[in-house]
């Protein structure tokens, strides 16, 4: 699974030049929260709303009203706008963006291809695909299996929806302490039953 099939296509950008005012302006009418900075069509940072609301003035200033307008009519996007920006490709997998998500603690990430912003990837759309993964989209009888992580099992679970005309929508693996594993499987068929009976007779623990 790649970056393209979860990112947002559609990407607003922003100059470096334009004011703070108008960059918050812009994520309103958009109702987005973060903003890739381009000049001459090249990626030069990124904005959030958490970094426009660290840069405007606190309620503790000392400025009047005229001159905290003023201050954020006036200060370009630029001044407060991440410049060393974490970016992907497109063809980046999935798990390679979360991960780069997770160990630089931001919340989305312009994707870039051939210089040019493609799309953004947040950490919704990391949900998003979790939730695919995980087959909670898919039709069908969520089934959950726990055994030792070992040859055959899949073989085993293959042969028993097969001998059972039951089909398979989903599976996931999680792996446990002690060398065993849980499997998510979304089963689909009118003999779901009849698999988890068979594979409890094989020795298979069926979680409930």
């Amino acid at each position: 699974m790649y970056v393209r099939q979860f990112m947002t296509p559609q990407v607003f950008t922003v100059n470096p030049e334009i004011s703070i005012a108008d960059t918050m302006a812009l994520m309103r009418e958009k109702k987005i929260s973060r903003l890739p900075v381009v000049e001459k069509g090249k990626l030069v940072g990124f904005v959030t709303d958490g970094d426009l609301r660290e840069a405007s003035p606190s309620k503790a200033t000392t400025l009047s009203v005229f001159e905290l307008n003023y201050l954020v009519a006036k200060t370009p996007i630029r001044e407060v706008a991440l410049k060393k920006v974490v970016y992907c490709h497109p063809d980046t997998q999935i798990e390679d963006a979360a991960l780069l998500m997770r160990d630089h603690k931001i919340g989305g990430l312009p994707v870039v291809d051939e210089g040019k912003v493609v799309g953004i990837i947040t950490g919704s759309d990391i949900l998003d695909a979790f939730l695919d993964i995980m087959g909670f989209r898919s039709p069908g009888q969520r089934v959950m299996i726990e055994t030792k992580d070992q040859i055959g099992v899949m073989s085993d679970l293959a042969v028993t929806t097969k001998e059972f005309e039951v089909n398979i929508g989903s599976l996931a693996v999680y792996h446990l302490k002690e060398n065993k594993i849980q499997i998510l499987a979304r089963l689909q068929g009118d003999r779901v039953a009849e698999v988890e009976t068979s594979l409890e007779n094989k020795g298979y623990k069926m979680i409930k």
